[in-house]
């Protein structure tokens, strides 16, 4: 059998008390109350095609990293010692946060700016667009004053800077990975700002276009929410690339500020957890569950 190549870029997501990584395969990894981490490969679902068509392949991708990370999330309670999370409270988590981006995210915001009385469509969704970052940044500078999400925000830093650390091509080791920062420009907290950037812009046009009412601003902010992801993602991917240039540094600061919530240092356990993951997501031949001592 062919040996596959090592894949370019990397990226992960922070769970309880571990990060899983998405390389060759897709593995979570998690530190056990007895200080040994547990390593597992994840299967991932596939929407096909509907992942490769621009401005479309946003909102499928976002979707498919929630269901992985919710499998992860899961399976990180578990090994953790933290409350045991079923496939129930899963899909009750995903319709949830369904909901939050409906009504929080896309509904919440319209009504309040409704409430200013604005006519010109332009400053209409300006308006809305503040209110909604607002939403957002509220939202996560609440949660990050919890224990638990400072942990895992803890945990967040660590998987940028393994992240950093393999893409710099330099051996995956903990003083490596300690000299990197944790604000990275793939990050999805950066796609949670460049989306209120992106509803600015579709919210607009679709206002220029004559959906003006009420009702039909209500639809639109529901039906259009996969394309306003879709843009977001294309913006991030295109600003990841020319990251290094000063135009791809100003385009990339708000989604970096932010991450100075949504990440911190994390100590030197924490870096090997992320690296154990990143080590047995580059395996081709890992298929299960492993335990690992370090």
């Amino acid at each position: 059998m062919k040996k596959r190549e090592m894949p370019k870029y990397v990226g992960g997501q922070a769970v309880i008390e571990g990060v899983m990584m998405k390389g060759i395969n897709t593995v979570v990894a998690v530190r056990r109350n007895d200080g040994k981490i547990q390593v597992k490969r994840l299967r991932e679902s596939s929407f096909g095609w509907l992942e490769k068509i621009p401005f479309i392949r946003g909102f499928f991708v976002l979707l498919k990293a929630m269901i992985i990370g919710m499998e992860a999330l899961s399976y990180s309670a578990n090994v953790s010692g933290e409350e045991e999370i079923t496939k129930k409270d899963m899909i009750v988590s995903i319709l949830l946060a369904f909901l939050f981006a409906i009504g929080g995210f896309g509904l919440g915001p319209m009504f309040l700016t409704k409430l200013f009385h604005i006519q010109n469509e332009f400053w209409f969704s300006l308006v809305e667009g503040v209110i909604r970052a607002f939403f957002v940044i509220l939202y996560i500078w609440v949660i990050s004053l919890f224990k638990d999400i400072k942990r895992v925000f803890e945990y967040h830093g660590a998987e940028h800077k393994t992240v950093y650390t393999y893409e710099d091509g330099k051996e995956l080791a903990v003083h490596n990975a300690k000299k990197y920062t944790t604000l990275h420009p793939r990050c999805g907290t950066s796609f949670l700002i460049i989306t209120v950037f992106a509803s600015i812009i579709v919210f607009s046009i679709t206002g220029a276009l004559g959906y003006t009412t009420l009702l039909a601003k209500v639809v639109t902010r529901i039906v259009l929410l996969p394309l306003v992801a879709g843009f977001a993602y294309e913006f991030q991917r295109f600003t990841a690339k020319i990251i290094d240039t000063w135009v791809g540094k100003i385009l990339a600061w708000p989604g970096l500020a932010l991450q100075k919530i949504t990440t911190s240092e994390p100590d030197e356990k924490q870096l090997e957890v992320a690296i154990v993951s990143l080590k047995y997501a580059l395996k081709e031949d890992f298929d299960g569950e492993e335990v690992v001592e370090v």
